[in-house]
């Protein structure tokens, strides 16, 4: 008996359920294969100086990812412009990148924390005049504070927040601004934003609130310019870590060296060479990294009341580690 008379066989609900379960599997698996970037995993990687242009800015760029991204840009031979607080931090990797890779470097001082002050416009002119004249083709925003870590809003100084919201949100738009002119004149550009899962991912993330909406303003902000400017040839993206292993989660996670650990705390490096990749490919907001991807989509099937209380109780306990840290006692014991 053939499998076309045993399916005339069957009751008419049958076969309607038979068909939409298969609907419902197809879409399962699309939606697993644009989650997971799987399609993306084929392609080759972008040659991202001939297609966008031999410079590349990159803020906050002496430590963690930023650190890491523009020594994985300038493997794909970009020259460098870096852009941060630390003169001597500045010329390190400047260096490195010099002699590891043979690129051309140069370094501007800008403190974020004094944008919108005069003293940050002096320096956002140093940048526009760095800039001037160059072929940039990558803008990679990633300068970003998490401090004051894990505290209710009343507890901490209120120009902590203003140093936290003039770096993560207004240095990210004036940067962006500098940088846009002459990628619209070229006709052709990257704008990458950094970023949080935590924006993303959580439908709220407790005692990191002012973080949190700084990181959203980045998304949202990220999601316009990408229609703005999709049809002047520049692509825009926001990319979203979850945890990385740089010092900004220092305290902040149990992270251990095993497999498991590695791929949702990636390394600093390991997250910088899957972030290039995807830098180009139209997503306006994504998580380059597979173990983060993983996890937001695990997020999508757990009530959001779970996902808040269980990231309270973690963000309370980060919180009593800090004070710990912060105390007399804990700065003797360490």
């Amino acid at each position: 008996m053939g499998a076309d008379t045993l399916l005339r066989q069957q009751p008419a609900w049958f076969v309607s359920m038979a068909i939409l379960g298969a609907l419902y599997v197809a879409a399962v698996a699309c939606r697993l294969l644009h989650t997971f970037g799987l399609a993306l995993s084929l392609r080759q990687p972008k040659d991202l100086r001939r297609r966008y242009g031999a410079w590349a800015v990159v803020t906050g760029p002496t430590s963690g990812i930023g650190r890491s991204m523009a020594l994985e840009l300038a493997r794909r031979g970009l020259n460098l412009v870096l852009v941060g607080r630390d003169p001597a931090k500045l010329q390190d990797i400047a260096g490195t990148a010099s002699d590891a890779h043979g690129v051309q470097t140069k370094t501007v001082l800008f403190d974020f924390s004094l944008v919108s002050t005069p003293q940050g416009e002096e320096e956002m002119g140093r940048l526009r005049q760095a800039v001037e004249g160059l072929e940039v083709g990558v803008l990679v925003n990633n300068a970003g504070v998490a401090t004051p870590h894990a505290t209710y809003l009343h507890e901490a100084d209120a120009d902590a927040w203003v140093k936290m919201i003039r770096v993560n949100l207004c240095a990210v738009t004036e940067v962006t601004a500098a940088v846009l002119p002459g990628m619209v004149g070229r006709g052709r550009g990257a704008v990458v934003n950094i970023g949080s899962g935590a924006a993303e991912a959580l439908p709220s993330y407790p005692l990191y609130s002012v973080y949190a909406a700084t990181k959203r303003y980045v998304s949202h902000f990220s999601r316009s310019l990408y229609v703005e400017y999709s049809g002047k040839g520049i692509d825009v993206q926001c990319q979203a870590p979850l945890y990385v292993d740089t010092k900004m989660v220092t305290n902040m996670v149990t992270r251990g060296a095993g497999l498991l650990s590695r791929l949702i705390v990636p390394t600093s490096d390991a997250y910088a060479g899957a972030a290039a990749r995807w830098i180009g490919f139209r997503r306006p907001v994504c998580m380059p990294n597979l173990g983060h991807r993983l996890q937001w989509c695990l997020c999508h099937y757990v009530p959001d009341r779970v996902l808040a209380a269980h990231r309270l109780r973690e963000n309370l306990r980060q919180r009593d580690v800090f004070q710990r840290l912060r105390s007399p006692s804990g700065d003797d014991g360490h």
